[in-house]
């Protein structure tokens, strides 16, 4: 928690939240696909980018 608490030093409360939740959701699910519990299909890996997209798109706005 203290790297949420961290990036809300710079960003707004409810941006900082969305990106701390998507890069969590983003580590679970490739730690999960890389020690071979979930395959990887290709649908996982579009929707992982457009996470990752939109963890980059909310940072670049603020």
């Amino acid at each position: 928690m203290g790297g949420l608490a961290w990036a809300m030093k710079t960003i707004p409360v409810g941006t900082a939240y969305a990106v701390w939740a998507g890069f969590g959701a983003v580590v679970t699910v490739s730690y999960s696909i890389l020690a071979g519990h979930e395959a990887a299909t290709v649908w996982k890996i579009l929707f992982l980018a457009m996470i990752i997209g939109g963890i980059v798109g909310l940072k670049v706005v603020h």
